[in-house]
């Protein structure tokens, strides 16, 4: 069968050895059992039925505390803020409390769905909250301040009271009350069994290719470059609700825009001749970017939630203790109305990242 004896043996033998350790427990000199330490920080999801949802309690009272300290900077103190996401609090009636029916969201005329009017179980807002947020720094809420949070977002819908106390007693007994608790079905057989009502009939009826496959598709058209702004440009197009931007398809793709000052003016500017050693040091310092977060609300170029790293460079150049300042303590006002919460990061980063801010920001 084979013209090779030696390769036949080792397939053999590497055959034997995967039908060997799948018949026993252990992995002798290959990793260890992982510990119950280690298993509970993974298994932290909370299912709709709520297993899963550890012990603990927390106020609408404190609930308000924590969110103005940490989740009203992006969200609004009311959760109606779309300055840098969609709104999560608004659209939802006293009727749709009765209900579990948001009658918002049969209305083509309504500008946006909030996060209230869409989620069907607690158990979604809960989960998302304690594995999420805040945003950067995801994780770090205690198991009260989730519940407290949850509850606050639930008194600012008009769900539960001001005196309310969120609790895994009471949870249950809250989702009874949820707006769109019946705008979800479960017959989709996304989940194994019968555990949540769900049909046996799978949503695909896809069919494995078995012969004359094709290797690698091939795409056969492409939308020709004088359609691209056939109808008009999308980045003067942005939806009412949310930060989506538009491609500005008034330039080829992949051109930078004039529309965007930042860009224009860096484009405009002749490169910074740069040795070997600097472009290992700004390669350190875009590591040490991802590292802490920031590019999740600043991009090189452009504005994400605040301006881009090159805008604040040619803002600032050369003030490199200034930058260190605002990069430890946060601030609101000089770049808009949206503002930057003070960063726990080492000052032996901090002096890194505002040195590279001040000479330019270059790549």
């Amino acid at each position: 069968m084979f013209k090779f004896p030696k390769i036949a043996l080792a397939i053999v033998l590497c055959i034997s050895s995967i039908s060997a350790f799948s018949q026993s427990t252990k992995y002798p000199g290959v990793g260890r059992d992982a510990t119950p330490k280690e298993i509970a920080a993974w298994d932290i999801d909370v299912r709709p039925d709520f297993k899963g949802l550890p012990p603990g309690s927390g106020s609408v009272a404190k609930g308000q505390d924590v969110w103005e300290a940490k989740c009203a900077q992006c969200h609004g103190i009311f959760g109606e803020s779309n300055e840098v996401f969609s709104p999560l609090i608004g659209g939802t009636t006293a009727e749709d409390i009765k209900t579990g029916r948001v009658a918002n969201l049969t209305r083509a005329d309504y500008p946006g769905r909030t996060t209230i009017m869409k989620v069907a179980t607690l158990s979604t807002l809960w989960d998302y909250i304690n594995r999420a947020m805040p945003w950067t720094n995801p994780k770090t809420l205690t198991t009260e301040e989730v519940y407290a949070v949850t509850g606050f977002m639930l008194n600012m819908a008009g769900i539960v009271p001001d005196n309310f106390v969120l609790s895994d007693k009471n949870i249950a007994e809250v989702q009874k009350r949820m707006p769109n608790r019946n705008g979800m079905t479960t017959a989709h057989a996304m989940w194994p069994g019968k555990e949540f009502g769900n049909s046996p009939k799978p949503d695909t009826q896809n069919v494995i290719c078995m012969k004359d496959c094709v290797p690698e598709p091939k795409v056969a058209s492409f939308l020709p470059e004088f359609a691209r702004n056939a109808h008009g440009n999308l980045s003067e197009q942005n939806r009412i609700v949310g930060q989506q931007k538009g491609a500005d398809t008034s330039k080829p793709e992949g051109s930078k825009s004039p529309s965007n000052p930042t860009i224009a003016s860096s484009a405009n500017t002749p490169p910074a001749t740069k040795s070997v050693d600097s472009k290992s040091d700004n390669k350190a310092v875009l590591a040490l970017l991802s590292k802490n977060v920031c590019t999740a609300c600043h991009g090189m170029d452009k504005k994400i939630v605040g301006p881009g790293f090159t805008e604040i460079a040619k803002k600032h150049p050369g003030k490199v203790d200034y930058l260190a300042g605002k990069i430890k303590a946060g601030g609101s006002g000089v770049w808009g109305a949206i503002p930057m919460p003070a960063q726990n990061i080492s000052e032996a980063d901090t002096k890194i990242i505002a040195n590279w801010l001040a000479n330019g920001a270059t790549k």
